[in-house]
Parts: C-alpha cells; sequence; structure tokens
C-alpha cells in the first residue's frame, strides 16, 4: 500500500506499509521515503522499536526517529519483528536480520545507496541495532544505538535483572549461553561498522555502564566508536534532549559520508 504524507512541518513522504520481509504475521517493515524526486541514490536507515522484546511496534517510532531521517533525505525501513511471546530470543535478532538483508536487496528499487545503509534502535531496538552492525551477517554502513541493551545476560541475573529480559529468554537449559549469543558485546572485535552509543547517565533500566563498556571495548579493539551521554538522562529522552541530539547524530553521519 502507497500512501502520501504530509505533517505539519510541511515534511512530505510517502509510506508503502506493511511489506513481508519474511513468513511470520509479525515480519514486516514499512518504507518511508521523501516525496521529492531524487536523481542520485539517498542513503538508507533501518529503524527499529524497542519495548523490551515483548511490546512496542513500528508505529511508535514514526514520529521521534523516522522523520528526522526523512528531514534529511534518507529513506527509512520502519521494522516489525516477533516479539518474546510469539518468539522468544533469538526470534527478534533473526528477524531483524532477515529485515536488514531485505533492505540491502531491495536498495536498487528504493534508490538506495547500499554503501550508505545504517541501522538505529531505541532499547531493545538499540540492543536489535547493534546486532544487526556487529553480527557478520550483513553489510551495514553504521550503527546509532539509543540506550540499547550491550550486555543481555546481565539483565537476566543480579542487580541488573529485569522481568522483559526473562520473558524474552526463559528459564532452559545453556541459557547463559543463549544470552551472551544475543550480546552485543560478544562481538566486539576490529573491523566493525562505526558505531554511536547515546545514553543517559540515570537511566534506570538500563545500565548507562553497559554503553561505557561497549564503546571502551570496541575502541580498545581498534574500532571507531563514540559514546554521546545525555546528563540526567532517563530511559527514554525528552523532546528537548532529542533535538539537541539530533544535529550531533548527523554531524557524525556527515563525518562518516553516510549523510548528504
Amino acid at each position: 500500500m502507497l500512501a502520501f504524507c504530509s505533517v505539519a512541518s510541511a515534511l512530505d513522504y510517502q509510506i508503502e506499509a506493511n511489506i513481508r520481509y519474511d513468513k511470520y504475521p509479525e515480519t514486516v517493515l514499512d518504507i518511508l521515503q521523501p516525496s521529492a524526486p531524487t536523481l542520485g541514490n539517498r542513503p538508507g536507515v533501518i529503524v527499529i522499536h524497542g519495548g523490551g522484546w515483548v511490546q512496542g511496534d513500528k508505529e511508535g517510532m514514526l514520529d521521534s526517529f523516522c522523520l528526522p531521517f526523512i528531514r534529511h533525505g534518507f529513506v527509512v525501513a520502519n521494522v516489525e519483528y516477533r516479539l518474546a511471546k510469539a518468539g522468544p530470543a533469538p526470534a527478534a535478532v533473526t528477524d531483524v536480520l532477515q529485515a536488514a538483508q531485505w533492505f540491502l536487496d531491495h536498495a536498487a528499487k528504493y534508490k538506495v545507496d547500499p554503501n550508505r545503509i545504517l541501522v538505529s534502535g531505541a532499547s531493545a531496538g538499540g540492543h536489535l541495532a547493534l546486532m544487526v552492525g556487529m553480527t557478520p551477517a550483513v553489510k551495514i554502513a553504521g550503527v546509532i544505538d539509543f540506550f540499547g541493551i550491550a550486555d543481555v545476560a546481565d539483565q537476566l541475573a543480579g542487580p541488573n535483572a529485569r522481568e522483559y529480559a526473562a520473558q524474552w529468554i526463559p528459564e532452559q537449559p545453556n541459557r547463559l549461553e543463549l544470552a551472551h549469543r544475543m550480546s552485543p558485546a560478544t562481538y566486539v572485535r576490529k573491523g566493525l561498522p562505526p558505531i554511536l552509543a547515546l545514553h543517559g547517565d540515570a537511566d534506570p533500566l538500563v545500565p548507562y555502564e553497559q554503553s561505557v563498556n561497549l564503546i571502551k571495548a570496541i575502541r580498545s579493539a581498534g574500532g571507531d566508536a563514540e559514546l554521546i551521554t545525555v546528563p540526567g538522562g532517563k530511559h527514554g529522552f525528552t523532546l528537548q534532549e532529542m533535538d539537541e541530539l539530533w544535529p550531533q547524530i548527523f554531524k557524525w553521519l556527515k563525518k562518516h559520508k553516510i549523510s548528504n
């Protein structure tokens, strides 16, 4: 379904909604792109929603996470995936990897430069974005991670244990081994795409230290990684905080020759 939308900011874009990228009812994505024609290929971004792998939907990402990219000339793939009730780990990771591959395979159709596709997400979506960028399965130009989980095992047991993590990786044999396999921290190595993490230092759900440790480890391995700390930032940034962050994000993207 192709639709044309106009929002209050006079941003015109078109959306092709609920395209199937895999066989499950949940495995659909929306393609959003500026309505204005383009002569060359545009950069692309895969956007992944959060919700602790147990809730949330792609529609919740539209205003705060998709439209800023469209304003800068990106084609957006806004992704839905199986939540824990429909498929516990590793289903969500499998799905977003499949969605990323689909977007790469269909880059020409949507006039997307396959060498300028990044992946972004918030919370559990930040975790999934990191998994897409850090596992060797898909070639990605960069990752923008908003307060994502870098160490899943840390959220299964101990002081940082969270119910959503227990639902995503329920009790089973080799549970911690699976948690490590699902953790971006496991895939730190040289040769990763550039990674930008944004995390509030007062996050009550996903410890700020997870992003600090991940970025430090990637840099120690010789990788290109940067952390923007939001002082007093909680789990989910205010509109004012986001307004201050976007110029820094697009400066980072320009530096890495991903944004126009």
